[in-house]
């Protein structure tokens, strides 16, 4: 009786994990090296934003977030604006990403007062999705960051939790930079 509890035990955990693993988002198919893929998306200055424009004049940090006026991202968002004048000493163009619309990033930013652009890939998702963090049963970016160097390459990679911290993409762009230097 006892072994048929320990059975039963082992295969309710199991299917416990299982389930988790299920729910949790993919990891993104892009890795440090690859060339970043090319965008153009509406942003809350505006002006249209395309990813080439940035080619040998400034690196980019893109922080891709699930949903405007959610906890994880008013952290983040914050953390960002706290840390702007370190990425702009640097050199590096930060940009926050959601599948959120246009107004709906411009109440947000307003409301956080937040000085840098957020992008909007409301309309068909396909940047979310070109970057592997499309989450398609919900229709929200798994959150994370990608620093793309002055070539256009990914040199940073940050997903889940732990992209709320910019102190990562802040990092990669101050080595970027130090390189620039040399």
């Amino acid at each position: 009786m006892r072994l048929l509890n320990l059975f039963t035990a082992s295969l309710v955990l199991a299917g416990t994990l299982a389930a988790q693993q299920a729910m949790m988002p993919p990891k993104t198919h892009l890795k440090v090296g690859d060339m970043a893929p090319d965008f153009t998306l509406p942003s809350t200055t505006g002006t249209p934003v395309t990813l080439s424009s940035f080619r040998g004049k400034q690196n980019v940090v893109l922080a891709f977030f699930p949903a405007a006026f959610t906890g994880g991202c008013t952290k983040e968002m914050l953390a960002y604006q706290a840390g702007l004048a370190k990425f702009q000493g640097i050199e590096a163009q930060v940009f926050a990403i959601s599948t959120d619309n246009t107004p709906s990033q411009k109440e947000f930013a307003q409301k956080l007062n937040v000085a840098f652009p957020m992008l909007s890939d409301f309309v068909n998702r396909k940047v979310a999705a070109a970057y592997g963090v499309l989450m398609p049963d919900r229709g929200v970016a798994n959150r994370a960051t990608f620093v793309i160097d002055r070539e256009g390459r990914i040199q940073h990679i940050e997903e889940g939790s732990v992209a709320i911290d910019p102190t990562g993409a802040e990092t990669a762009c101050t080595r970027l930079h130090s390189k620039k230097s040399d």
